[in-house]
């Protein structure tokens, strides 16, 4: 009953846009840090953006930094990612985690 599943990725054009979300259930996402993580084919899993639980603050790799935007609803225990401009480099399984959850993981591929 833990349990996070992401959705809202798919194919897009370098320069769209796409919302992920992280749906949170089996506990409260507002008692933890809660983050984006991804990952492309023969690299490592990278984070991508996060919210930090000291100060609610919001940390944004360098590579995502004015493009993306991370925001957390607590009425709806939802983690959402805007990505806008996106890039083929952004291609990856996007993945979100908290309190040492996974999500399944979703598939994000800019391509023309």
């Amino acid at each position: 009953q833990v349990q996070l599943v992401e959705s809202g990725g798919g194919l897009v054009q370098p320069g769209g846009s796409l919302r992920l979300s992280c749906a949170a259930s089996g506990f409260t996402l507002d008692d933890y840090a809660i983050g984006w993580f991804r990952q492309a084919p023969g690299k490592e899993r990278e984070g991508v953006s996060c919210i930090r639980s000291i100060d609610g603050s919001r940390y944004y790799a360098d590579s995502v930094k004015g493009r993306f935007t991370i925001s957390r609803d607590n009425a709806t225990n939802t983690l959402y990612l805007q990505m806008n401009s996106l890039k083929p480099e952004d291609t990856g399984v996007y993945l979100c985690n908290t309190n040492d959850v996974w999500g399944q993981g979703i598939q994000v591929t800019v391509s023309s």
